[in-house]
C-alpha cells in the first residue's frame, strides 16, 4: 500500500533542487496507490570533523542526512520542505556528483497519520540509519522489546521503526567487536535475518555515504537504470555493482515499488548486485550472513509514460472507464482465432497450453481472489462450469486462510489479482502450493509475485490502471476467464456451438462496450438524482450477481455511499424489509435465462413502491417498466457469459459521476490503496 521511491546519481552532477524535484515527482507518480503522509531524506553538505562522536575518524564521514516528513498530501510535504529550507542556510543550488535520496508515501497500518509515524523512519538522534518500508513486520513487538532493553527510545507507533534501530544495533555491535570493515550490505543482511513478514525496504546511512541498500521479501520493488553516453537499446547487462561504480560510467538509478515512478526516467529495468537471502543457508557462525550473488539481466519495460497520463480526461478513473474498448482489444489480441483453412474458432493462451490436459483432469477448479478480482471470477464461473464440466468453487483469499480450507493435489487453483502482489492472495497461493495443487495466475502485472510463483497463467494486458477503483482490469479479467473456459472445454464436441458463439461475441465485445459508453451523460443525470441518497441496493442474478456485487462495490469505494449487491433470489429472505418509496434500487434484468425471474422481482418491488432503476437489454424497456414508474437503462445485448462486461459499464459511470458530484477524490478514495500488500 505504501509507495517507495529512491534516486541515486553517480558521476552525474545534479543540484539539490533538481534532486528534490526528482524525489517529489517520484512520489507524485505513486499517489494513486493511496497514502496519508509522505517524507524524504537527502544529504547535508559538509563532512563531519574527525572529532565528532558520530565520526569514525575519517573525513569522509558525512553530516547526518536531512529528513522531512509530513502528514497529508505530497504537496503539503513539498511546501513544508521549501518553507524549512527558506529558514536555513541550505543551498538548493549546491551540486552533487554522487547523491542518494529516498522518499516514501505512507498508508497507515501501525499508528495514525502523523509526521512521527511517517517515513523515513530513523535509528534515532543523528539519523545514522534511515529506512523507507512497504509491508508489515509481523514480529516487530518482540524486536522492539529487545531494543528497548538495549537503551533505544522509540518515537513512533510504527512497526517500521524497529528496522533502522536494529541496523544501528548491528552496526554498533560489529564496531565494538573490532570489525571496522563491516559493509552496508552485511548490516542489512543481518537485519533481514531477524525480520518476519512481507516487506520492501531501502536503507540509507551516514556511515555509508552515497550508498543505498534495497531488499524485499514478498513486496514489489523495481530498479531502473539510466545510462549516459550509451545507446539504451544495445547497452550491456549489469551483473555486478563493480560495473556501476568502478567503470566511472555516468548513470542514474531509480528504485521504486511501482513502475509508474520509473518509466519517465528510463525503460531499462534491472537489478545490480542482487543477493538472494536464505534464512536457512546464511553463514551465521560468528559473523554476518554472506549469501551467494545471483545475476539478473536488464529487461526493457513495455510501459510507456503516456500510459500513466490522464490525456484529455479529468481523472484516471474516467480515462480508464473509457479506455475499455481498447483494453479489451489488447487483452484478446493474438489469443482469438477465427477463420483459416478449416474455419476453426479457437482460443490460444500460450501460458496455459502445456497445462490444459492437467486442468481438464482436475477434481475441481478453485477461484481465489479479493474484492474486484473475486467478483470477476464469480462472473466467469458459470461459463467455466458449463464448458469444462468441472465443479468450480469460489474462495475469498483471507477466508480460505482463516479456516484452512481443504485444497487437494487434484485441484486447479486459479489466483486472480490485478497487481499480482495482493498479500492475502499471495498467502493463499503459498498455502495451495504447499498442498500440491496446480496453481494458475491471472494478473495485470508482468513479473509480479503471483506471476512468478504460479505454475502457469495468463496476463490480462489491460494496461496501466492508476485509479484505485478497478474498472478496465475488471472487464479484462472476465474476458480472460471466458477465454480460459473456451480453452479448457475445447475438446468437447457437445459444447462446440457455445464456444464458437462465445468467440464471436468476444470479437464484437469492444464495439459493444463503445456503444454502452454513450450512456455517460444519462448516468451523470441519474447521479444528480442520487447525490443526496445515503444507500443503494443492487439486485442481480445468474451471470449478473457478480455485476450487482461489483457495481455496489464501485459506489461504495469512490462515492462513499452505502451500497449493497444482493442475489435477487434472496430478496424475500430479508432484503425485502428495506424496500420503501425512498430507497433507490437497481435491478439488472438483461435478457438471459434469469430474465423472467427478474421480471418477477421487479413486479414485487414495484408492488411495495420501490424506487426502481432497471437495467435491461435494448428494446426491452416496455417489458420491465411496470406501470411506467421505473427509470430504465437500456444496454446492448451480447452472449450471456459476456453480458457482465457490458452491464458493469453504466454502474462504473454512475459511481464516477456520483463521486465527482459529491466532491470526493475519485482516484484516491478515502482509506483505500491500489495494491493491498498487507493483510
Amino acid at each position: 500500500m505504501c509507495g517507495i521511491f529512491a534516486y541515486l546519481n553517480y558521476n552525474v552532477g545534479r543540484e539539490r533542487r533538481y534532486i528534490l524535484e526528482v524525489l517529489f515527482n517520484g512520489l507524485r507518480r505513486l499517489e494513486y496507490r493511496g497514502y496519508d503522509s509522505a517524507g524524504i531524506s537527502i544529504d547535508s553538505s559538509l563532512p563531519l570533523p574527525a572529532t565528532s562522536p558520530l565520526s569514525n575518524g575519517s573525513s569522509s564521514d558525512s553530516l547526518p542526512p536531512l529528513v522531512f516528513r509530513q502528514a497529508g498530501n505530497i504537496e503539503s510535504l513539498v511546501k513544508s520542505v521549501y518553507e524549512e529550507v527558506a529558514t536555513t542556510d541550505l543551498n538548493l543550488e549546491e551540486s552533487f556528483l554522487v547523491h542518494a535520496g529516498i522518499a516514501h508515501t505512507r498508508w497507515a497500518t501501525h499508528g495514525e497519520p502523523a509526521p512521527r509515524n511517517s517515513h523515513p523512519q530513523t535509528s534515532g538522534t543523528g539519523n545514522e540509519f534511515l529506512v523507507v518500508h512497504n509491508g508489515v513486520v509481523t514480529n516487530y513487538q518482540v524486536l522492539k522489546e529487545t531494543l528497548l532493553r538495549h537503551g533505544f527510545n522509540f518515537e513512533s507507533e510504527t512497526d517500521t521503526e524497529v528496522i533502522p534501530k536494529l541496523a544501528k544495533f548491528v552496526f554498533d555491535k560489529a564496531n565494538e567487536e573490532g570489525d571496522q570493515t563491516v559493509t552496508f550490505s552485511q548490516v542489512v543482511l543481518e537485519v533481514m535475518r531477524h525480520l518476519e513478514g512481507a516487506y520492501a525496504l531501502i536503507f540509507k546511512s551516514q556511515h555509508y555515504p552515497n550508498e543505498l541498500i534495497a531488499c524485499k521479501r514478498g513486496s514489489p520493488l523495481l530498479l531502473g537504470v539510466k545510462e549516459f553516453n550509451e545507446d539504451m537499446s544495445n547497452g550491456p547487462s549489469f551483473h555486478d555493482v563493480k560495473l556501476l561504480t568502478k567503470s566511472g560510467q555516468p548513470k542514474e538509478l531509480f528504485l521504486s515499488s511501482d513502475a509508474n515512478a520509473v518509466v519517465e526516467h528510463t525503460k531499462k529495468d534491472g537489478a545490480v548486485s542482487i543477493l538472494k537471502f536464505d534464512h536457512g543457508k546464511g553463514k551465521h557462525s560468528g559473523g554476518l550472513a554472506r549469501p551467494a550473488s545471483v545475476q539478473r539481466a536488464l529487461s526493457i519495460l513495455e510501459m510507456e509514460v503516456e500510459q500513466i497520463n490522464k490525456g484529455n480526461y479529468e481523472h484516471y478513473m474516467q480515462k480508464e472507464i473509457h479506455e475499455q474498448p481498447e483494453s479489451l482489444t489488447t487483452t484478446m489480441r493474438g489469443r482469438l482465432i477465427r477463420g483459416g483453412s478449416c474455419k476453426a474458432k479457437t482460443v490460444l493462451l500460450g501460458g496455459l497450453k502445456d497445462h490444459l490436459k492437467t486442468i481438464r483432469r482436475s477434481r475441481r477448479i478453485v477461484f481465489i481472489g479479493c474484492g474486484t478480482s473475486y467478483n470477476a471470477a464469480l462472473a466467469a464461473r458459470p461459463i467455466l462450469e458449463e464448458l469444462s464440466g468441472i465443479p468450480v468453487t469460489m474462495e475469498i483469499a483471507s477466508d480460505l486462510l482463516d479456516r484452512q480450507g481443504p485444497i487437494y493435489r487434484e485441484d486447479t487453483a486459479v489466483f486472480v489479482s490485478q497487481s499480482g502482489e495482493t498479500a492475502d492472495t499471495l498467502q493463499a497461493l503459498e498455502y495451495a502450493l504447499e498442498n500440491g495443487a496446480l496453481c494458475v495466475g491471472i494478473t495485470n502485472t508482468v513479473g509480479s509475485a503471483i506471476a512468478r510463483k504460479t505454475h502457469c497463467g495468463v496476463h490480462i494486458n489491460a494496461g496501466a490502471e492508476i485509479g484505485v477503483a478497478s474498472t478496465k482490469a475488471y472487464t479484462s479479467q472476465i474476458v480472460v476467464m471466458a477465454m480460459l473456459a473456451v480453452a479448457i472445454g475445447s475438446d468437447a464436441i457437445s459444447s462446440q456451438s457455445i464456444r464458437e458463439a462465445t468467440i464471436d461475441g468476444l470479437f464484437e465485445l469492444p464495439s459493444k462496450v463503445r456503444e454502452v459508453l454513450k450512456l455517460d451523460h444519462e448516468m451523470k443525470d441519474l447521479a444528480k438524482l442520487l447525490i443526496a441518497e445515503q444507500s443503494l441496493l443492487v439486485f442481480g442474478r445468474g451471470y449478473n450477481y457478480a455485476t450487482a456485487l461489483e457495481g455496489a462495490l464501485k459506489v461504495k469505494e469512490v462515492a462513499l455511499m452505502h451500497s449493497e449487491g444482493i442475489l435477487a433470489g434472496e430478496m424475500k429472505h430479508g432484503p425485502l424489509a428495506l424496500v420503501d418509496e425512498t430507497l433507490p434500487i437497481v435491478v439488472i434484468a438483461t435478457r438471459d435465462p434469469c430474465f423472467s425471474k427478474q421480471q418477477s422481482v421487479i413486479q414485487q418491488l414495484n408492488a411495495r413502491k420501490g424506487r426502481l432503476i432497471v437495467m435491461c437489454s435494448q428494446g426491452d424497456a416496455a417489458s420491465v417498466n411496470v406501470g411506467g414508474s421505473c427509470r430504465v437503462i437500456e444496454v446492448p445485448q451480447v452472449e450471456d457469459c459476456l453480458q457482465p462486461v457490458i452491464n458493469i459499464v453504466p454502474l462504473q459511470l454512475l459511481a464516477y459521476h456520483l463521486t465527482v458530484l459529491r466532491g470526493y477524490n475519485v482516484d484516491q478514495p478515502r482509506n483505500l490503496a491500489k495494491s493491498v500488500t498487507t493483510e
